[in-house]
């Protein structure tokens, strides 16, 4: 009886400790996974914030997210060698008052706002002048937060939690709060909040942040090894043996090649619909996710299946990159699925990788540093080194050697793989070439069509030898780029803002500016009649029955005749409008992007300048920031035609904007904003801005004898004038819905809304 008593009481004892184990874990796990998620939280609702802050310096450029993404994960990398050092060489006790004393610094450098003073961005270098600003901005709060995630991780192995041995866990579902930011900011912050509303909600969760950390810490001193290390199971065998180089550098490159991607993938996502956060957030939350899909024991998919189709998307987003049959969203859907598996293999193989938890913080620098060379390639280096966007082909090859088994030793069978492929994409290459040598580059081009589709049988046959599909992707890549294809057609000209291609139809009739899939201006060399064409005929948007020309001549026929008619043009394109230009006429032209006034000034490539003024008059910046140094009431007519490819940047559509236009507008002047867009309803909102000015009389024409020319291209104008007998004349046009009030909320500096503009083009 006694002995069973003693029994029942042990038994009872274990019971009761191993739930208070149980408890405590729970405990330890809600205050460090609720730390991290709000962390992360910060981390990326603070980067679309602060980079559409600073949009409006540059034009609405794609390049500011891409060169900000660049400068994120610098600091990243800064905040985890911050991490790692504090880890490695300083006492565990102390490291949280020596972190908590770095997130006051940086609470001192609050709210987010754009530096005091901001000087005008220059016409060259203009990454350089973006990275300082954005240091300047918001680079010590990021820096603070960004140290968080290795950094707490570390804290939590030290705590004897059932789970410690094996931390890595917490950085899946940390980017759970990422993801849920991303996802937030274009649905229920951005149409919603303005930009200082969100800098002081941020500023408040700052101070959560730091409030949440101190009390990571106290819970790590209470819960140190030496009061419940026999409470700690070992969740994984870790070897415990320093990484090897070898091992460092497999970490560097499976975080390099998914970053590279995910920069190339979103400037090619954002160039043709807007260089907006709505757009950005899209790639990042995927990326993310990805982390939480695959950083844990079993990953949330079938890896197996992913590794099995990832050939076949990227075989497919490599043919939309050579045949013309691919639609923008069919090339979209199909690079974003390479994107994606390419992603989720090499994230996979990142945590099939990782080492014990004693070298956590050394195991996030390095894949902190991948990261930031992937994107310091895709947004720095190829846009110096590449004219045209040969990064995606080239991080595609480099995608399919993270595959398992793509860096295994080369036996016999293997080798003679390689060498078939070797030899036979050397043929398609030399038959290539042979043909763009005998002037036959159309049969060169249907070439690389042909090979692409049966690119998939040693695709399908090898799928168990990653080595030799690689093989196949690369010769593939070869084709995409030294071939004629989609990515290298025309006469490509890059710059920060994107590239410029300068294209010829075959029959050389007509020769285009294209930026993206968008024409931005054509000019006929062969006319109808079979003759060169000796002066130059404005086409596309800008023919002679267009809104944009029809404008100029109200403009003119109103003008008082007291002064010199004045005429501004925001986006100078290949120069089309300055045919419509008269002797003694002051015509002014802004432009953001020198490689575009190369292009235009050049005779060789378009001849509207020369021709029709061949000493333009032209103002090189932001139009926002040029315009503005203009006297008041200065223009009789002011045109507003800006594009990067076919997005208007959205900080030259609000309110604030269209005020700073009617202002240097003379009394009888004429504003046309020129918003055609094949994704986005924009005249609602460009009209919205207008109405919000009182006195503003506003029109929206919707093309006008499109048509008239094999080449002309039909176009949406929103018309604005204070003046009541000049309206008159505008509401004699055809098409032409005469706007009472607004339809829509106005975008402001402050304010926009990407999304609701794209639900209504669709109509969603």
């Amino acid at each position: 009886m006694s002995s069973g008593s003693v029994g029942a009481g042990t038994k009872t004892d274990g019971a009761a400790g191993r739930h208070r184990v149980l408890t405590m874990d729970a405990g330890l796990l809600a205050v460090f996974s609720g730390t991290l998620f709000l962390s992360a939280l910060l981390l990326f609702s603070v980067q679309p914030m602060f980079a559409k802050m600073v949009l409006p310096q540059l034009g609405g450029s794609p390049s500011v997210w891409a060169v900000s993404t660049c400068f994120f994960q610098a600091v990243l990398l800064a905040g985890y060698c911050y991490a790692h050092v504090l880890n490695r060489f300083v006492d565990w006790r102390l490291a949280p008052g020596v972190h908590l004393a770095v997130l006051v610094a940086a609470f001192m450098a609050l709210p987010i706002a754009l530096p005091g003073g901001l000087s005008d961005p220059p016409s060259e270098g203009a990454a350089a002048w973006l990275i300082g600003v954005l240091a300047i901005g918001v680079g010590l709060p990021f820096f603070a937060v960004s140290a968080n995630a290795p950094l707490l991780q570390a804290w939590f192995s030290r705590t004897g939690s059932q789970h410690a041995a094996d931390p890595y866990f917490l950085y899946g579902a940390s980017n759970l709060g990422s993801l849920l930011a991303l996802l937030a900011y274009p649905i229920a912050i951005e149409p919603v909040i303005g930009l200082q509303v969100q800098a002081s909600l941020w500023t408040t969760g700052f101070f959560l942040l730091a409030v949440s950390i101190a009390a990571s810490a106290l819970v790590m001193l209470n819960f140190a090894p030496a009061r419940v290390s026999a409470t700690s199971l070992v969740a994984r065998d870790f070897s415990g043996e320093t990484p090897t180089v070898g091992r460092v550098l497999s970490w560097i490159f499976y975080a390099a090649v998914p970053s590279g991607l995910l920069v190339a993938f979103t400037t090619h996502l954002s160039t043709d619909i807007a260089a907006a956060p709505f757009l950005w957030v899209i790639p990042l939350a995927i990326f993310l996710a990805t982390f939480v899909v695959v950083f844990r024991e079993r990953a949330l998919v079938p890896m197996g299946s992913v590794t099995l189709l990832q050939p076949a998307a990227v075989l497919l987003a490599l043919m939309s990159l050579v045949s013309v049959r691919f639609e923008w969203w069919h090339a979209s859907i199909v690079t974003f699925a390479a994107f994606l598996l390419t992603t989720l293999v090499a994230h996979r193989r990142l945590y099939d990788e990782r080492p014990d938890a004693r070298h956590l913080t050394g195991f996030y620098l390095w894949m902190s540093f991948g990261g930031m060379l992937g994107g310091l390639f895709a947004a720095i280096v190829a846009p110096q080194v590449f004219n045209a966007t040969y990064e995606l082909p080239l991080l595609l090859i480099a995608g399919m050697m993270c595959r398992p088994g793509a860096m295994a030793p080369i036996d016999k069978p293997v080798l003679r793989r390689l060498a078939l492929v070797a030899t036979v994409g050397g043929l398609i290459l030399l038959t290539g070439f042979g043909l763009m040598a005998s002037g036959k580059r159309e049969f060169a081009w249907m070439l690389a069509n042909i090979i692409m589709p049966f690119a998939a049988v040693p695709l399908l046959l090898w799928r168990h030898d990653a080595r030799s599909q690689a093989a196949v992707v690369a010769v593939l890549v070869a084709v995409v780029v030294m071939l004629p294809s989609m990515l290298n057609r025309g006469e490509p000209v890059r710059s920060f803002f994107g590239v410029h291609r300068i294209i010829e139809t075959p029959d050389g009739q007509i020769r285009r500016l294209a930026h993206g899939t968008t024409s931005h201006g054509a000019e006929r060399l062969i006319g109808l009649d079979g003759r060169p064409v000796s002066r130059p005929v404005p086409a596309t948007y800008y023919h002679p029955f267009s809104p944009m020309a029809k404008a100029v001549d109200v403009a003119r026929e109103n003008h008082d005749g007291q002064r010199v008619f004045r005429a501004g043009i925001v986006g100078l394109g290949i120069g089309s409008m300055a045919c419509y230009a008269k002797e003694r006429e002051v015509w002014r032209f802004f432009e953001i992007d020198q490689a575009v006034v190369d292009i235009a000034t050049n005779p060789k490539r378009f001849r509207f300048l020369s021709t029709c003024q061949p000493n333009p008059d032209i103002v090189l910046g932001d139009a926002r920031l040029t315009v503005a140094k203009e006297a008041g009431a200065s223009f009789d007519y002011l045109q507003i035609d800006a594009f990067s490819s076919d997005s208007v940047p959205t900080h030259l559509l609000t309110v604030e904007a269209i005020g700073l236009y009617l202002d240097k507008l003379s009394r009888d002047g004429v504003l046309a904003v020129h918003v055609s867009n094949r994704h986005l309803d924009l005249a609602p909102v460009a009209a919205a801005a207008a109405k919000a000015h009182d006195g503003a009389q506003v029109a929206i024409v919707r093309s006008m004898d499109a048509g008239a020319m094999p080449e002309d291209m039909g176009s949406i104008v929103v018309i604005v004038t204070k003046s009541p007998a000049v309206f008159s004349a505008f509401r004699e046009w055809r098409d032409t819905e005469v706007v009472a009030s607004a339809t829509v909320p106005a975008w402001t500096d402050d304010y926009s809304d990407i999304l609701s503009a794209l639900r209504r083009h669709y109509g969603w």
